[in-house]
């Protein structure tokens, strides 16, 4: 068996660290698909096992601090992990966890999905667990995507109702501590679904049509995931606005993943986006 040139690029390995999802929408499911999607290689630490559909979720069982840790731990000990997507974290202890070991072993890129609020409405993390979302792993990412419902959780304010809203939050989200925020308007009423984006550099709109679908299962999932991909394969010495065509690249993707969604035919409820859309 013949080995890679020492001169082909070397594949980047993309890790999640999310609950898991039965139906393949959402969770480490759709992560796993979009890094592949995107031509990485994923790995995954479970944190949550969950009992869910296309209709809902009706159990979340979490998995130790103990176990996330050694998962995290003997993973990191072994392969080179390019960049990792955090998602739903429902309690300090597993926050403190996944912050101790990433300190120490540090992949180039961090991406946060602050999954707190679920479609309904409903807060999905006590007190506690928002308040280390929001000390200890915000701080600790390069970049966070939360839509308008969560910032709203994370600032303890009214969710943005409009654009001028959306521009008003933004220096607020960012002085939490990440570089990089895309704070995603996805709740906002219209015929566009405008993402805003902030950067060391400044900030700016990063506009898409809306998609008439009801295939919105997994779509925070994807995109973080998506963006962490993303980021994994920028080079070394990329320039400065590198990031932000990463996040833009992922962006993308995403609304391809929805336009496609409709042929797929998964459950009774809010069907998953088409990650492998340009596949099959």
């Amino acid at each position: 068996m013949s080995s890679p040139s020492s001169t082909e690029p070397r594949l980047r390995n993309v890790l999640t660290i999310a609950g898991s999802d039965p139906s393949g929408g959402a969770g480490i499911q759709a992560d796993l698909k979009t890094f592949s999607a995107l031509g990485t290689y994923g790995t995954s630490v479970i944190t949550a096992l969950t009992v869910q559909n296309t209709c809902g979720v009706a159990a979340v069982y979490p998995v130790s601090p103990q176990a996330i840790r050694q998962q995290l731990e003997h993973l990191l000990s072994d392969v080179t992990i390019d960049a990792v997507k955090i998602g739903m974290v429902a309690s300090r202890d597993v926050a403190e966890v996944i912050a101790d070991v990433l300190r120490q072993q540090r992949p180039r890129w961090i991406v946060l999905d602050p999954v707190m609020v679920a479609k309904s409405g409903d807060i999905l993390v006590d007190d506690a667990g928002i308040r280390a979302v929001k000390d200890i792993l915000v701080p600790l990412a390069d970049v966070i995507t939360p839509n308008l419902p969560e910032a709203a959780v994370l600032l303890d304010s009214p969710p943005p109702a409009s654009l001028d809203d959306m521009e008003a939050l933004l220096p607020k989200l960012v002085a939490l501590g990440a570089p990089y925020v895309v704070l995603k308007g996805g709740h906002l009423r219209g015929d566009t679904c405008p993402d805003l984006l902030a950067t060391p550099h400044g900030h700016q709109w990063l506009p898409a049509s809306r998609i008439a679908t009801e295939n919105l299962h997994g779509t925070g999932c994807a995109l973080s995931s998506a963006i962490a991909a993303c980021l994994a394969k920028l080079p070394e010495a990329a320039d400065a606005a590198a990031p932000e065509q990463a996040i833009t690249e992922a962006k993308q993707w995403l609304y391809d993943a929805l336009a496609a969604s409709h042929r797929l035919s998964v459950g009774k409820g809010r069907g998953p986006v088409h990650h492998f859309h340009a596949w099959w």
